[in-house]
């Protein structure tokens, strides 16, 4: 999995999971901290969180017309010191008056253009790394390893946010609402991290750099594209394909964003508010990261080459289980479970799972039963549909959102692993739409428009992002959770059903 990959991989990697751990860290918080801060209704809270998500996801086409003109690599260093300003804003406690949603609002405005320019050229530069001749298999699973590793940052976060916001409400006295200032300056010194490992191991993907430069300056095709000379009907054909790949996206994040949204008040409202015993070894982070470390060992087992690997893998599979068996010796009582604390599952679950995706297709591959990535973007639908299908098991019987807060107390409540067990659905989902979806459009995209195509993928991902308002406007007009859960569920079914009705024409133009 690991072997034959370009170094400039894990240089761009780094580089983006630094930057992903502070916007995951922000992005834990943020819907609660408008409530908390501001006053705001569910539905106010919602469409600002969605039009955010929104703004932050459609701006990579700005991002991607201004790279296609004046670089991918310039577009990275001036996105990541934008963002930087708009964090940093954010981390100023200015209480809950007109002026302090008006900086919040340019903060917002800011973290999101610079997303814009920093993130999809980001990715342009990994999949031209795969352009070259020597790496072009190895592309679908490039693309994996580079979203594990955004995952990497992500999975820390929640614990992260809580911890910072415990501390400053505990050691510093500062009140709930500006405890979650101390969150997002966080963010701010992951984006000054993000950028020293840019520049730090700039060297391992230069030449990417150096041959987009020589375009520029010669006018001439640099060596690392692609040397075909696309007709204008071909070229039409591969945009018209992409163009309907997006419209399928835009639905598949209008439900999987939800994380940050319908089911954090999920996780707040209906979820039990302790755990003990073996279900809370999962609210602790460190314990997962020693589950990831036992999937790679097995992994190291099956894999390795020889008996010294397999040793060292057998080790850090018997030091994961030990720290896991000594943190079970250590439990007493009962642990509080924050509504932020879920959201770092499902960047959990694509880590440890990443490996055995790849396994899994590499092994498919390898006997020719491998899917097309169009295949495997239309079956990520049907998962989705599965997680919410298990929402609407998980909440048959709750009361509405207005009863179940009037109810306080004495409402029912879901033990938390019905929750934990729709974020692992849907990161299944996820792992076969999300990075086999990227990898797709830097394949098929005309080299001329490679950075506007990109641009367009994430511009689906901010319809999608808008979208997820939807189910919080729902929630705030106390529709019942299982009719919530059903169009969701629905959407991603009726979406499935397209793509692989026009699955022909996707595979013909990804050969």
């Amino acid at each position: 999995m690991f072997e034959g990959q370009p170094k400039g991989l894990w240089a761009l990697a780094l580089a983006n999971t630094g930057e992903r751990f502070g916007y995951y860290t922000m992005l834990a918080v943020f819907a609660l901290f408008l409530q908390a801060n501001f006053g705001f209704a569910t539905g106010t809270a919602s469409l600002i969180y969605s039009t955010f998500l929104m703004m932050v996801y459609f701006l990579p086409v700005i991002g991607g017309i201004a790279a296609d003109k004046f670089g991918f690599g310039r577009m990275v260093t001036s996105g990541i010191s934008i963002m930087f300003l708009g964090y940093l804003l954010l981390a100023v406690p200015m209480g809950g008056n007109t002026v302090a949603a008006l900086v919040m609002g340019l903060a917002l405005l800011l973290v999101s253009l610079g997303t814009g320019l920093f993130k999809g050229n980001l990715q342009v530069l990994v999949g031209r790394l795969y352009d070259e001749p020597a790496f072009q298999a190895k592309r679908d699973s490039g693309f994996s390893l580079f979203y594990m590793a955004i995952n990497i940052g992500a999975m820390f976060a929640p614990t992260a946010a809580i911890a910072i916001m415990n501390w400053a409400q505990t050691d510093l006295g500062v009140s709930e609402a500006d405890s979650y200032h101390f969150a997002f300056g966080v963010a701010c010194l992951s984006l000054i991290v993000s950028i020293a490992i840019y520049y730090a191991f700039k060297g391992w993907f230069s030449h990417v750099l150096e041959a987009e430069k020589k375009t520029a300056d010669n006018g001439q095709q640099a060596a690392s594209e692609p040397s075909e000379e696309l007709s204008p009907a071909e070229t039409k054909e591969r945009i018209v394909c992409l163009c309907l790949v997006f419209a399928v996206v835009i639905f598949f994040w209008m439900a999987f964003h939800q994380n940050g949204l319908t089911l954090t008040y999920f996780a707040r409202d209906y979820v039990q508010t302790s755990s003990e015993g073996v279900q809370s070894m999962m609210f602790d982070v460190t314990n997962l990261v020693a589950s990831i470390f036992a999937v790679y060992g097995l992994f190291g087992i099956a894999q390795s080459k020889t008996a010294k690997g397999r040793g060292i893998s057998a080790a850090i599979i018997a030091l994961a289980a030990a720290y896991v068996g000594w943190q079970y010796e250590r439990l007493s009582g009962s642990v509080e479970v924050a509504a932020p604390i879920f959201q770092q599952f499902n960047p959990c679950f694509v880590v440890m799972l990443t490996p055995v995706s790849v396994a899994f297709f590499g092994w498919l591959n390898k006997i020719g039963k491998e899917p097309t990535s169009p295949t495997k973007i239309g079956l990520g639908m049907l998962v989705a549909a599965l997680g919410f299908f298990l929402m609407i098991a998980a909440t048959t019987g709750l009361l509405a959102p207005v009863e179940q807060v009037a109810a306080g107390a004495d409402a029912a409540r879901v033990n938390a692993n019905w929750l934990v067990s729709t974020y692992l659905v849907l990161t299944f989902a996820e792992l076969l739409l999300s990075p086999i979806g990227i990898s797709f459009v830097s394949k098929v995209a005309p080299p001329k428009y490679a950075g506007l195509m990109m641009g367009l993928w994430f511009a689906a991902t901010a319809i999608g992002n808008f979208l997820v308002s939807i189910p919080g406007l729902m929630w705030d007009a106390n529709w019942p959770l299982t009719y919530i859960w059903a169009v969701l569920a629905g959407i991603c079914l009726v979406s499935a059903l397209f793509i692989f009705s026009i699955l022909k024409k996707l595979n013909k133009v990804s050969k």
